[in-house]
């Protein structure tokens, strides 16, 4: 089991854990929303919880709860700039389809 950043993500989650100080890491979630059924939610972890997993890429802490690992074990997570639009990038090896607008994917 394992989830990574690149370094473009690792860079970025560090601008983000560097503005809140009792922040544990980046907490990796999914919620069912969106056009193809799960969308991905990045935030801070400002608490771990005793079911949380805890990956550790490119020196940063990434966090994901117990029943959120099946859809997520695996992915990379990158960071783009692409225009006026930039965010995090998901490369996920359980998602079976994913829409147009990269927000959702279906397993």
């Amino acid at each position: 089991m394992a989830i990574t950043l690149t370094e473009k993500a690792a860079d970025r989650a560090r601008t983000y854990l560097a503005k809140k100080e009792q922040a544990e890491g980046l907490r990796l979630d999914v919620r069912n929303t969106g056009c193809s059924g799960y969308m991905y939610v990045v935030q801070l972890a400002e608490q771990i919880d005793p079911d949380d997993q805890i990956f550790e890429s490119q020196g940063v802490k990434v966090v994901v709860s117990a029943k959120n690992l099946p859809y997520l074990d695996g992915m990379e997570v990158d960071y783009a700039k692409s225009g006026l639009n930039e965010g995090f990038r998901f490369n996920n090896p359980n998602a079976k389809e994913a829409c147009g607008c990269g927000e959702s994917f279906s397993v």
